[in-house]
């Protein structure tokens, strides 16, 4: 940040801007950062209420991790994110947060995705550690959640400290790193999505992945597109870019997800899961009951 310092250390056309925040936008951005929090909660409290993270794609986890790790260092290296941070030096604590809302709101959300990372790991569903022959058919290994939560967190650390040796020591190559990033957290966010799509589809249950907060993420990501699409415009389209990408993709899961739900609601209206005439339990998430019945 040192050289964009010097750069902008003075009263700048870009800091004078950014002197006026709009408070119509502040307040939108206020409200799309409110609801990126919350729109993570369901998927925490599913995962922790279920005390399992079953159905949840470890691959989807792994994607969507490195999506958003190299969204949050994009926008952290970004030039304009830069001269905004740098702005602040001469900006009052309100100025200078409302500038800075668009890194917060990345930053939220990346932070939002590394808890679902650490819950898939601590509610994963075993038996047997490192035993993928004691599995569920459908259901990967222990080692396959160990070697996704290894690879986010070296991810993570080899971003970061790439981030900041060009930041500090290479400082005209920022922007086409920051475009890297963006492009590599584009890719990934594209194909984020395709593994859980075909976990979901596979199972024909959303298991422990979140409706509401596909409900809540699938429209709100375009609203979130067009508010960094507005602060950075079109020199920051590796920033929305990604937005862009998961939000056509997580709506294809929700819809998905929807049909499942209510296929699986019409079967309990009918009693296809309620109790048979004999008195045994006929719901099929109840792996066990069908056993039993088997046997009998």
């Amino acid at each position: 940040m040192v050289t964009f310092e010097v750069m902008y250390n003075a009263t700048t056309p870009h800091c004078a801007d950014l002197s006026s925040p709009s408070y119509v936008n502040f307040t939108l951005s206020i409200l799309i950062l409110l609801g990126i929090l919350i729109s993570y909660l369901p998927q925490h409290h599913r995962i922790v209420s279920r005390r399992s993270s079953e159905g949840i794609s470890p691959y989807f986890v792994l994607l969507g991790t490195t999506s958003g790790t190299c969204a949050f260092a994009n926008i952290l290296t970004l030039p304009a994110s830069q001269r905004d941070l740098a702005c602040c030096r001469e900006l009052s604590g309100f100025d200078c947060a409302a500038g800075l809302l668009g890194m917060a709101q990345v930053g939220v959300q990346w932070v939002c995705f590394i808890i679902i990372l650490l819950l898939f790991l601590l509610f994963f569903p075993t038996a047997t550690p490192f035993a993928p022959s004691s599995q569920p058919t459908n259901q990967p290994s222990l080692r396959t959640a160990f070697i996704v939560f290894g690879t986010c967190i070296l991810h993570l650390i080899l971003v970061f400290i790439v981030s900041a040796i060009i930041l500090y020591r290479f400082p005209s190559h920022l922007t086409a790193w920051a475009h890297t990033l963006g492009i590599l957290g584009t890719c990934l966010a594209a194909v984020q999505f395709l593994p859980q799509i075909y976990t979901t589809w596979k199972l024909q249950a959303v298991e422990s992945l979140s409706i509401p907060m596909m409900c809540i993420q699938t429209p709100g990501s375009f609203v979130w597109v067009g508010s960094l699409a507005a602060r950075f415009g079109w020199e920051g389209w590796s920033t929305w870019g990604i937005y862009l990408v998961t939000g056509v993709l997580q709506g294809c899961l929700l819809g998905m997800g929807i049909t499942f739900e209510v296929r699986k609601w019409k079967k309990r209206k009918q009693g296809v899961e309620g109790v048979d005439g004999n008195g045994h339990a006929g719901d099929d998430d109840h792996e066990g009951t069908r056993l039993l019945d088997n046997e009998r």
